[in-house]
């Protein structure tokens, strides 16, 4: 079939061409508009915290589109009239916006709380009517209407900055590593082809298949959220793996060009390489496509953009090169740059044969020296470093670490409660209730202060508590009719409790675990949520789901590469192989961004912890793109091996056809991720250096000894499959007869 599809590409060459320009020049007007459909988010996933808020919001109209606006004098406090001005004249164009509900200030509410203790920083809160997702559409024009009065610092800060902080950060980043990628791409490829015709088809490739994937995703972004770091992935998987494929294509055509014609050349490249690139794509896909099993629109965006993108990359290498290179033929070869290497690559051929003479001498060091490089990962700790993925120079993480600095760790992040009260809320047991939990709370060295309807003033004791509320519609005092409005209904009310840790401290996961398991008391039904409670509540959902990512990762690619090899043994050996490399990948992020080491050289500050996402990102993407060069490798040698019988030959004539181009395609890998590394956030960094470490153990250890060695002590047993099996999956020529 592959063959008949290379025929046919050289055959309608100039349609094929024609095709591809229109989908170019239709992408090039869509895809830069990709950016504004995406979201910054996390999403959303059925957890307690999610439940609160939505109770919150339900029972007691609370906005979770809020804005903080941080505001600090060298010498001037909260106190001083001039301060005041200030502050309100800042704020004034935003609170006439009818897209804002209030402005939350220590001057509108009267609450200390809201100043620092020495009175020169205070905080206002901008409280947005709509949606997250439309609160960051409006947040870049609200905050260029805040201003900076005379003498002051100003930051706008909380999760809607944060995050429209790395929705900019994100594109800065992907310019950047674009930038950096082509430039080092085109020299790599010009050492690989010593001609300049050859190297510019796959950087080519690569343009058009990342500017495609851009418009699908914006496509698809019309109908599904789709985040912000799909621009990230699908740049680096496109460049990366487009690259990969075409400089398979280009290679294996030259060599077929030597002693076939033209359109034959194409046919057999397609019949072989074409297939290898096949089964590898969909390898890839699949490891991909185990980010949908996770329920946050943060996963199952980057699961689609990824698939996308491998399949665009695969649909460029399979019609359009053999269409360019069916046009080009012997030319090619053209614009020689440098000398041909006539032989180079039968180092490849001595390394294999090397390697086989003493197998065991390789692959007992070998392995032990992977899983040595892994055992960091012993000591990973996974968690969320929040305003600290983003670059130092950030304003909302300079404002989040102003306002922990000056006016607590947990200001801007408290443990919210939210309890219910089937008998009312203002049931004299309900108020006894809530009046010892939140006595409790206050005695907690923990805590730094808690606010509810019951903690208006220490003065007063529980029985006047239970008086007070008895007749709410006479309360005589007019601060504690706004707090009851404010913090309670008839049968909901709410307890927020700010600790002196920020929201990743150990002390304020602990403490709001034991409060899910202590609940408020009797009658009361709890749920807590909060910036804490949510990022706990986020962990357990992906790591509650990693599990079957593994398993199903791991279970389909085994049975593609069964399909492909025809042997039981050879698709266990290549999940192995790919284990090692993952196992040596994580190894090198707990020691690098755990630890810390190589920090002041990649430009980033550690926080002790492996953030959330990146393991699982890695795992997807790395298992797939290890096994490209796996397919590479062994379709070659299976090639060989069908035509002679011969195993030990087959592995190192297979070695010697394939490694150049195997170490080719990883340094090309290694230099995309390399490009990414660069990245301002952290997030991409990590995945950018875990990404080369592990490709560049898989093509070099793993895929020129390892794997050699292995194939030489298991023998004839590689190729070993049931006759059941055989018989459901027969043997099929590469190329047609004749």
């Amino acid at each position: 079939m592959l063959y008949r599809l290379g025929i046919a590409m050289a055959r309608f060459r100039w349609a094929v061409i024609g095709v591809w320009a229109a989908l170019f020049l239709l992408s090039a007007f869509l895809a830069p508009r990709a950016p504004s459909a995406l979201i910054s988010g996390f999403g959303r996933a059925d957890t307690e915290s999610q439940r609160a808020l939505d109770l919150l919001k339900d029972e007691l109209g609370e906005r979770e589109a809020v804005v903080a606006v941080v505001f600090s004098h060298e010498t001037l406090t909260v106190k001083d009239a001039a301060f005041r001005a200030a502050v309100e004249q800042s704020l004034a164009d935003v609170a006439v916006d009818p897209q804002v509900e209030q402005v939350v200030s220590i001057y509108t509410s009267g609450n200390p709380n809201l100043a620092s203790r020495d009175g020169r920083t205070t905080y206002a809160a901008v409280v947005l009517k709509g949606t997250v997702d439309e609160a960051m559409e409006l947040y870049p024009a609200l905050r260029r209407r805040i201003g900076t009065p005379s003498g002051f610092q100003v930051w706008a800060t909380g999760a809607i900055p944060i995050f429209s902080d790395l929705t900019q950060a994100a594109e800065d980043d992907l310019r950047r590593a674009e930038m950096i990628a082509f430039p080092l791409l085109l020299v790599a490829l010009l050492l690989v082809f010593r001609t300049v015709v050859a190297a510019a088809i796959p950087v080519s490739v690569a343009a058009i298949a990342v500017n495609v994937t851009l418009a699908i995703v914006f496509l698809l972004a019309q109908v599904l959220e789709m985040s912000i770091f799909v621009l990230n992935v699908a740049s680096f998987l496109g460049i990366g793996l487009a690259v990969d494929y075409s400089l398979l294509v280009v290679s294996r055509f030259r060599e077929e060009l030597q002693h076939r014609p033209r359109q034959d050349a194409i046919g057999v490249t397609l019949a072989t390489a074409g297939r290898a690139i096949l089964f590898s794509g969909f390898t890839a896909a699949l490891g991909l496509s185990g980010l949908l099993w996770i329920q946050f629109a943060f996963f199952r965006s980057m699961g689609i953009g990824g698939v996308v993108v491998i399949l665009m990359s695969m649909a460029v290498a399979l019609t359009l090169v053999p269409a360019v290179l069916a046009t080009l033929g012997h030319r090619i070869n053209s614009l020689a740059v440098l000398p041909a290497r006539p032989g180079a690559e039968s180092v490849w051929r001595r390394i294999a044969q090397a390697v086989m003479r003493h197998p065991v001498l390789v692959a007992v060091p070998v392995a032990a020296g992977l899983l040595l490089l892994g055992t960091p990962l012993l000591r990973m700790r996974v968690g969320a470093p929040w305003a600290s993925v983003l670059p130092p120079g950030a304003e909302s993480r300079q404002g989040w670490e102003v306002a922990e600095r000056e006016l607590g760790a947990g200001a801007l992040s408290p443990v919210v409660v939210v309890a219910r009260a089937p008998q009312g809320v203002l049931q004299p047991t309900s108020i006894a209730a809530l009046y010892d939990f939140t006595r409790g709370l206050l005695d907690d060295p923990r805590v730094e202060r808690v606010e509810s309807i019951v903690t208006l003033d220490p003065a007063i004791t529980k029985a006047q508590y239970q008086q007070l509320y008895a007749s709410p519609d006479r309360i005589p005092v007019p601060q504690v009719q706004a707090a009851l409005k404010a913090l309670a209904t008839e049968d909901t009310t709410v307890v927020r409790v700010y600790p002196r840790a920020g929201p990743v401290a150990e002390e304020v996961k602990a403490l709001v675990t034991e409060l899910r398991a202590q609940g408020v008391g009797p009658g009361f039904t709890t749920l807590v949520t909060g910036a804490t409670a949510d990022l706990e509540d986020s962990l357990g959902v992906i790591y509650g789901s990693f599990p079957y990512v593994i398993l199903y990762v791991i279970v389909s690619i085994y049975l593609v590469l069964l399909v492909l090899f025809r042997s039981v043994v050879l698709p266990l050996k290549a999940v192995l192989m790919d284990a090692l490399s993952l196992f040596a990948s994580y190894g090198a992020l707990v020691y690098v961004f755990q630890d810390g080491h190589f920090q002041g050289l990649l430009g980033f500050t550690t926080v002790g912890q492996t953030e959330t996402t990146v393991p699982i990102l890695l795992f997807c993407i790395v298992f797939g793109l290890s096994m490209d060069y796996e397919v590479f490798l062994l379709s070659r040698v299976k090639e060989l091996y069908d035509e002679t019988g011969d195993n030990t030959g087959s592995v190192a004539l297979g070695l010697e056809r394939t490694g150049r181009i195997i170490t080719s395609a990883a340094l090309i890998l290694v230099l995309v991720a390399g490009a990414f590394a660069t990245s301002s956030i952290i997030v991409v960094k990590a995945f950018g250096v875990g990404t080369a470490v592990a490709i560049l153990v898989d093509a070099t250890l793993v895929r020129a000894l390892l794997v050699p060695a292995l194939m030489r002590l298991l023998g004839q047993w590689n190729w070993w499959a049931p006759a059941f099996l055989r018989r459901l999956l027969p043997e099929r020529r590469v190329v047609p007869e004749g």
